[in-house]
């Protein structure tokens, strides 16, 4: 069974076929789909999933915690089911292809007081541009 469905159930997660499936296509590391590619990989599974199906199952998975939406440029959202171990991501400026990458430090200790505005900061995200070796 894979990390994701079984983190799903553990929430008390009613498992269907559709759901199942939407869960195994998006297990795994590195792992960041548009709801269209989920979509398209889900339906070699399951021919009969729909799109609205895919696409409100994604949604679940988002409110549920288990699932993060990552957005970038501008770009259709993606899907990424690493929602509980610390990241950053890595985009390729080129394809757009993402990557998690882990860093060592905390990032809300690079933002000195003076530029905090007054801000309570809570959490910190960086996104590292580059081309990846396809593109490059």
């Amino acid at each position: 069974m894979s990390d994701l469905l079984e983190r799903l159930r553990e929430r008390g997660w009613r498992v269907t076929s559709q759901r199942r499936v939407v869960a195994e296509v998006l297990d795994g590391d590195h792992v960041h789909l548009t709801a269209d590619e989920v979509h398209a990989r889900a339906a070699v599974r399951l021919p009969e999933i729909s799109r609205a199906t895919v696409y409100n199952t994604l949604g679940e998975m988002v409110s549920l915690g288990e699932v993060m939406e990552v957005s970038t440029d501008g770009r259709a959202k993606r899907y990424d089911p690493n929602a509980h171990r610390p990241h950053q991501h890595l985009v390729c400026s080129g394809c757009g292809t993402i990557r998690d990458v882990s860093t060592t430090g905390d990032l809300l200790s690079h933002l000195p007081a003076d530029e905090r505005f007054g801000f309570t900061v809570s959490a910190a995200e960086v996104t590292y541009r580059g081309m990846c070796p396809s593109c490059a």
